[in-house]
């Protein structure tokens, strides 16, 4: 089993900055992919931004050039920075990863869920 554990929404001002966090605990052998996506209230849940084991990253365009996703293997630990905070970000954000277990199953996984609300 695997259990996610996301922290650092919150409420902030249009223009500020929040830092996520997603941490993976349980049976890992490696972790594949990690990722962030966002559901606003009667919206599609959407991609934000993943990283693949060997670092490379994609974003959407909404968010590029302010946001930045980042991981920390030892720690299994997927962080999303984020910047230039705008209303539109106002949403739910979902950790989402994809990791190979001991016994070579491999698996998507999603947290549950950490609200960011920017107001103006």
């Amino acid at each position: 089993q695997v259990q996610l554990v996301e922290s650092g929404g919150g409420l902030v001002q249009a223009g500020g900055s929040l830092r996520l966090s997603c941490a993976a605990s349980g049976n890992i052998l490696r972790i594949n992919y990690m990722g962030w996506y966002r559901q606003a209230p009667g919206k599609q849940r959407e991609l934000v931004a993943t990283i693949t084991s060997g670092g490379v990253t994609i974003y959407a365009d909404s968010v590029k050039g302010r946001f930045s996703i980042s991981r920390d293997d030892a720690k299994n630990t997927v962080y999303l920075q984020m910047n230039s905070l705008k209303i539109e970000d106002t949403a739910t954000y979902y950790c989402n990863t994809r990791i190979t277990s001991s016994r070579l199953n491999t698996s998507d996984y999603w947290g549950q869920g950490t609200q960011v609300t920017v107001s103006s």
